[in-house]
């Protein structure tokens, strides 16, 4: 039981730590940050996406191959895949404003909403 709570708190940790690196008051500031971090080195870019790789790692580590866990995989996938798309478009010299014409207010909210969504699906994951 120990391990289940510890596993969670890790995985709270991390989404805290990863929403708070791309911290930005609005849509257009979170996909600067990631730009930013881009440009420095892809693969720094990927250690700061840690959720990811964590998932995939709590997958094979607990045996735990489920829609739950599924789920969290794949969304996290298709999360990184749309930033990396726009982020490459933007380095080819496209502006950010052409390829997100909506720019969203960010709150706290918002912002920390997956910190709440990723671990209670790992909860019902290991349910």
């Amino acid at each position: 039981m120990t391990n289940i709570y510890l596993i969670i708190s890790v995985l709270i940790f991390l989404e805290f730590f990863e929403s708070t690196w791309q911290k930005a008051p609005n849509l257009y500031g979170m996909m600067n940050n990631n730009y930013a971090i881009f440009q420095k080195n892809i693969f720094t870019y990927f250690l700061l996406n840690p959720t990811f790789i964590y998932s995939i790692f709590l997958s094979f580590y607990l045996n735990l191959f489920n829609m739950w866990m599924y789920s969290i995989i794949l969304i996290k996938f298709i999360d990184i895949s749309f930033r990396l798309h726009i982020i490459t478009k933007m380095s080819k010299g496209m502006q950010l404003e052409d390829l997100l014409p909506l720019d969203i207010q960010m709150n706290n909210y918002f912002r920390y909403l997956n910190v709440l969504i990723y671990p209670l699906s790992l909860i019902f994951a290991l349910i």
